[in-house]
């Protein structure tokens, strides 16, 4: 069986949507042939003249649009920035014109999620939007379904539109099970869709 690239792309500021994508890259690699590849988007300057590291200090490296081209499948996390995703991700989609004109990422599967400082702080809005630019590339959505039976239960974080944290209003809040446990299912799922579409 051919080997399976997921790209697992997030912006984290405080370290709850990272740790998302750490669990999701774990499902992703509890899958036979599947491997998650972590990038992380450097963060956006209201200075024109500020720039960040090209190296980041801590985490995955910094995304290059050719790990769009290359990958089998995408996740895409991002904290809610005012029931939006934040400016550093919408700024790398922003820039992803090429792809999108010779179709890089048509067909392929993706799935999006998202961590808040509040329960209802715009978790589904937030998703919503990262699916746009997706959508726009051709890209297949995925969620979760409610089959996973932690989505009935939870009392903290966790959509049909992709997994999600209530992180509280100074991040304090850690993973909570059930938001661990859907963040891993949705990484099994997005590979095992992978793999199928690969064949």
């Amino acid at each position: 069986m051919l080997d399976t690239n997921l790209l697992v792309l997030y912006y984290s500021r405080n370290g709850a949507t990272r740790r998302l994508a750490e669990l999701i890259a774990e499902g992703i690699e509890s899958v036979p042939h599947c491997h998650a590849i972590l990038r992380t988007v450097p963060n956006v300057s209201t200075v024109s003249e500020a720039t960040e590291k090209s190296i980041p200090d801590t985490g995955a490296p910094y995304a290059e649009y050719a790990d769009l081209i290359h990958c089998d499948g995408l996740a895409v996390g991002s904290p809610t920035r005012f029931g939006n995703m934040a400016s550093a991700m919408k700024y790398f989609w922003d820039g992803s014109t090429a792809q999108w004109i010779s179709g890089a990422l048509v067909g392929k599967p993706a799935c999006v999620f998202t961590s808040t400082g509040s329960l209802h702080g715009g978790q589904e809005s937030t998703l919503v939007s990262m699916m746009i630019p997706l959508l726009h590339h051709g890209m297949l959505l995925m969620g979760i379904p409610y089959t996973e039976v932690d989505l009935h239960t939870t009392t903290t974080g966790g959509t049909p539109y992709g997994v999600s944290h209530l992180a509280g209003e100074r991040g304090q809040l850690p993973i909570s099970s059930a938001e661990e446990k859907l963040a891993i299912a949705q990484g099994v799922r997005l590979a095992t869709i992978a793999q199928q579409l690969k064949k």
